[in-house]
């Protein structure tokens, strides 16, 4: 009788001081607005022979967004948009989690924005483990998306007089995480 295989599970823990999530969206149809979500803790159960058994888990705080302008920070924050007062956190669960190449993944899970959860799917890439010089070891993960925001409740806009729209529906995130395991 041959013995069961066994399987390399590693749990990692989402580095908040190297960590962040950058997004854009179109302002008056002509330009991107840059913006970031700096505050990204949570959890990675990498199973490496089988990513379809892997789990992640981010809490994002929503009041931490910052455009570098204080006035359209203040008002992303509002009921208008991101409602941080009532929703302080942005969360991910991953629910499917497939390998498209020797380190590429699409990592679909539930996004909750504003009390509404939608699915949304994410293409990452990953680095291999390395042993970190403060002991422990590291991996960087980095993953693009894009949402519409007004699937989550996000729907303030102001029609313009050239027929346009203030603010994009679409919202396109990049994700930068280094992760840890002791």
């Amino acid at each position: 009788m041959q013995a069961p295989a066994t399987t390399a599970i590693k749990t990692y823990t989402i580095d908040p001081n190297h960590s962040t999530v950058r997004f854009w969206a179109k302002h008056l149809m002509i330009s991107k607005v840059h913006g970031e979500l700096p505050d990204v803790t949570g959890t990675v159960v990498a199973n490496e022979e089988d990513p379809s058994q892997s789990k992640i888990d981010v809490q994002i705080k929503a009041h931490t967004l910052s455009t570098k302008n204080d006035q359209r920070d203040a008002h992303l924050r509002s009921a208008d948009f991101l409602d941080t007062e009532n929703f302080p956190d942005i969360t991910f669960k991953s629910t499917k989690i497939v390998r498209t190449g020797d380190d590429t993944l699409d990592i679909t899970g539930d996004l909750t924005i504003r009390g509404t959860t939608r699915p949304v799917t994410f293409k990452a890439e990953v680095t291999p483990e390395v042993p970190s010089p403060f002991g422990g070891f590291k991996r960087g993960a980095t993953a693009l998306g894009q949402i519409n925001r007004e699937e989550f409740g996000v729907m303030w806009n102001q029609v313009l007089e050239t027929g346009g729209v203030v603010v994009g529906k679409d919202i396109h995130f990049e994700i930068d995480l280094e992760l840890d395991r002791p």
